[in-house]
C-alpha cells in the first residue's frame, strides 16, 4: 500500500490529459455499463453510514499556539447536492480500476468531501478510472495496456452515474459538482458535454474542478464553457472555480503541467479563481488539513509538540492565495505567513516536486472556503429558484 501522499500524486497528469478523452464520454467502452441503481456503486449516498460520515472534528491552532476542538455535523436536512468525482487514487492492477472501494478510494473521499455534508447530501460515485498503477508506468516512459479504452469507461462511468442521479435522485435540487484532478477533468466533459446549454444546466449551483486547467479565453470568464462563467462573487451561482496551487517561493516551472492548457499552441489560458477572493486579490485560506497527512506527526503543528487527538487541523491566519499571471503561467499562488518567534508551525506539507506544486493538498487548502461557497452559494440558488 502506497503512503497517503503517493496516492494522492495520481491525479496531476490525469486532470488535464482526460480533458482529451473526455470528449469521448458517450463512447461505449468495451465494458458492460455499471448499474448506478446498485447502492454499492456508489462511496457515498445520502444517510449511509459510509466514509462522508466520517468524523470532521477539527483542532484550532491559533498563532500563539493554543489550541480549541472545533465540532462539526452533517445536516441531514442539507437543502441542496454536492456530486464529486475522485481524484486517480486507484492501486488497482492494470490500467482501469474496478468498482471495488478500497482504502485509498476511501480515504480520498474522507479528505475531500466529507466536510461538505454539513451543506449539501453528498454524491460520490464509484468508476472505473485510470490507476495510478498505470499512472507509474506512464511516468517510466511505458505505455500502459488499455489507455485509450480507460479514457473512455472513466467519463461515460460518471455519465451514466449523473443521469442515474438526475433521474432518481435530484427531484429538481440544486447541485453543487466538485472534483479533483482525473475527477475535474472527467467533470469538464461531462459538464461541457451534457450541461452546459443543457437543461440540466439550470441545477448547476457551482462546478468547483480543482487541481486541473480549465481553458478560458485570456482575461475573460469563459472559453471552454460558453454559458457557464468563472464566478466572481459568494453569492453568484452557475459558475466555476477552477486553479491549481503552487507556494509563491516555488512558482511553476517550466515542466509542469499545471496553470496552462495542455496544449502549448492554444489562445487561451487556464482559469484560476481564488476561492478565497472571488472577486480577485488576496483572500485568507480556510484550510483544514489532515493531522497526519504526508507523514504529519499529529504533535509537530505546535512547537511545543501540543497534543492534537482529530483527524483535522486547521491554522487561521497562516495561509493565504492570490491568483498570480506570470510566464505564461495563471495559478493560485499559496503564500505562508509564518512567525519563526510564535510556537505554531512554520509550513505544511504538500509538494513532492517542483513541477507538481502543493498538488496533493489543492482542496484541503481552501477547504473551508469551498464549504462556505457551497453555503452562500446555495442559498442564492435556493432564493432565486423559490425553494
Amino acid at each position: 500500500m502506497l503512503h497517503r501522499s503517493t496516492s494522492f500524486l495520481s491525479a496531476a497528469l490525469f486532470g488535464l490529459t482526460v480533458l482529451a478523452g473526455a470528449a469521448s464520454a458517450q463512447t461505449p467502452g468495451v465494458l458492460p455499463a455499471v448499474d448506478y441503481g446498485d447502492k454499492a456503486s456508489w462511496l457515498c449516498l445520502p444517510g449511509r453510514a459510509d466514509q462522508c460520515a466520517s468524523d470532521n472534528t477539527a483542532t484550532i491552532v491559533s498563532a500563539d499556539g493554543k489550541l480549541k476542538v472545533e465540532t462539526w455535523a452533517a445536516d441531514p436536512k442539507a437543502p441542496i447536492d454536492c456530486f464529486y468525482v475522485y481524484p486517480t487514487v486507484s492501486n488497482d492492477p492494470g490500467t482501469t480500476s474496478d468498482m471495488i472501494p478500497n482504502d485509498e478510494e476511501r480515504r480520498v473521499v474522507e479528505q475531500q468531501l466529507s466536510r461538505f455534508a454539513s451543506r449539501c447530501r453528498v454524491y460520490a460515485p464509484m468508476y472505473r478510472q485510470f490507476t495510478l498503477t498505470a499512472l507509474r508506468a506512464a511516468m517510466t516512459g511505458a505505455a500502459p495496456a488499455g489507455a485509450a479504452n480507460a479514457f473512455r469507461i472513466g467519463p461515460q462511468d460518471v455519465s451514466d452515474a449523473w443521469n442515474w442521479y438526475l433521474k432518481n435522485e435530484n427531484k429538481g435540487r440544486g447541485v453543487v459538482l466538485i472534483g479533483h484532478s482525473q475527477g475535474s477533468g472527467v467533470l469538464t466533459g461531462l459538464i461541457a458535454n451534457e450541461i452546459d446549454g443543457k437543461p440540466s444546466q439550470k441545477l448547476l449551483i457551482s462546478a468547483m474542478l480543482l487541481g486541473t486547467n480549465l481553458p478560458v479565453d485570456k482575461g475573460q470568464a469563459t472559453g471552454m464553457f460558453k454559458s457557464i462563467p468563472l464566478c466572481a462573487k459568494p453569492d453568484q451561482f452557475g459558475c466555476a472555480i477552477a486553479y491549481a496551487t503552487f507556494r509563491d517561493t516555488v512558482p511553476p516551472p517550466a515542466n509542469t503541467r499545471f496553470g496552462r492548457p495542455r496544449d502549448p499552441a492554444s489562445p487561451m489560458e487556464a482559469a484560476c479563481v481564488n476561492p478565497a477572493a472571488l472577486g480577485g486579490g488576496k483572500g485568507e485560506l480556510k484550510a483544514y488539513l489532515s493531522s497526519v497527512a504526508n507523514g504529519q506527526d499529529p504533535s509537530a503543528w505546535v512547537k511545543d509538540g501540543g497534543k492534537i487527538a482529530t483527524p483535522f487541523v486547521s491554522v487561521p491566519g497562516l495561509l493565504s492565495a492570490e491568483c498570480v499571471r506570470a510566464n505564461g503561467f495563471n495559478y493560485l499562488s499559496i503564500h505562508i505567513n509564518a512567525d519563526p518567534a510564535d510556537p505554531r508551525i512554520d509550513n505544511v506539507r504538500g509538494d513532492i516536486t517542483p513541477d507538481w506544486g502543493l498538488h496533493l493538498i489543492d482542496v484541503n487548502l481552501a477547504m473551508g472556503n469551498l464549504v462556505d461557497l457551497a453555503g452562500s452559494q446555495g442559498k442564492a440558488w435556493l432564493a432565486a429558484n423559490h425553494h
